[in-house]
């Protein structure tokens, strides 16, 4: 068994900017499990922002004591995307799991991440929301454990990138 700490880690930012796929290639990268914190939500969260309707705080708890859970569950390093908008949200995940949490921001542009969000099929999340996305966010910048990746380059690149920045 290894000495070094687990990794665990939330690739996040706004609805569209790839956390999912990203979050995925750097739990392969590194060896770890990855998780889409999307499958957490309850029903009704996810009727209410299909319906395009932003989700507020009170909506967003429940979720975030369910992703934290979820990123301390096993052994081993763990990788899970979730959005993690605000730095209380982000605080939340790390109480939740009671064991440092590095945040791996991915950060585009609003007219980048609208083009991938028009682009996708299938996701209960409509493009009307990416603004209050914006809204919401606070980067993390300072942040202890937390580095933002530029998404402009391809998904290789991005994965990369992400996963250089978890090495011990």
């Amino acid at each position: 068994m290894s000495d070094e700490p687990r990794r665990l880690v939330i690739v996040m930012g706004v609805s569209g900017c790839g956390k999912s796929t990203i979050a995925e290639g750097v739990a392969a990268a590194i060896g770890g499990r990855f998780f889409d914190g999307d499958h957490f939500h309850p029903q009704s969260n996810i009727d209410k922002m299909s319906r395009g309707e932003a989700l507020t705080d009170d909506d967003r708890w429940p979720w975030l004591t369910l992703v934290g859970q979820e990123l301390s569950r096993g052994h081993g390093d763990v990788v899970g995307a979730c959005s993690a908008l605000k730095q209380a949200y982000r605080q939340h995940i790390a109480q939740t799991v009671g064991a440092d949490v590095r945040f791996v921001h991915l950060s585009g542009t609003k007219e980048l991440i609208a083009d991938r969000m028009a682009a996708r099929d299938g996701h209960f999340m409509p493009l009307s929301l990416l603004e209050s996305q914006f809204a919401a966010l606070e980067p993390p910048a300072g942040e202890p454990g937390a580095i933002t990746v530029d998404i402009s380059p391809d998904t290789d690149a991005v994965i990369a990138a992400a996963a250089q920045s978890l090495r011990p």
